[in-house]
């Protein structure tokens, strides 16, 4: 396998095992919940616009979303201090709760499709994991405009 081919296959691995694990723990709620809080975790106080790009999606369907969220108490949102035309949004102590039983409940269904791996195989991952990391940390959006 190359380069290019190992990438292209961990994307769709990761996808399948957020899949796997949705199904597995019969969680219903959109992967796009989970993105946004998850990008909101790493940094609060964004504007609509950005989660939106950052989530792959469109400003209308963002602002859905964080309209269900704010419902549920996920998240908070408020005029932009520098811009009140924009919207900012944090994420509350209950979002964070939810991320991270949600995250909990991930790890406790996919544990069994791993059970079989040795202390080797752990050590590549853990590796891989954090290769990984460092290698998915988004540049800071500049707020520009209105959104």
């Amino acid at each position: 396998m190359n380069h290019d081919e190992i990438i292209s296959s961990i994307v769709m691995s990761a996808h399948a095992l957020g899949r796997i694990a949705a199904q597995d723990a019969e969680n219903d709620a959109p992967a796009a919940q989970w993105r946004a809080l998850t990008l909101l975790e790493r940094e609060s106080g964004q504007r609509v616009g950005a989660l939106a790009r950052a989530s792959r999606t469109t400003q209308p369907g963002m602002t859905r979303l964080l309209g269900d969220l704010a419902r549920a108490g996920l998240v908070t949102r408020s005029p932009d201090p520098s811009d009140s035309r924009a919207t900012v949004v944090d994420i509350t102590e209950a979002g964070r709760t939810a991320l991270t039983q949600w995250r909990e409940t991930f790890r406790t269904a996919l544990a069994p499709r791993f059970a079989d791996l040795g202390a080797a195989d752990w050590e590549a991952l853990h590796h891989t994991a954090e290769i990984l990391a460092a290698h998915s940390i988004e540049p800071k959006q500049e707020a520009g405009g209105r959104e």
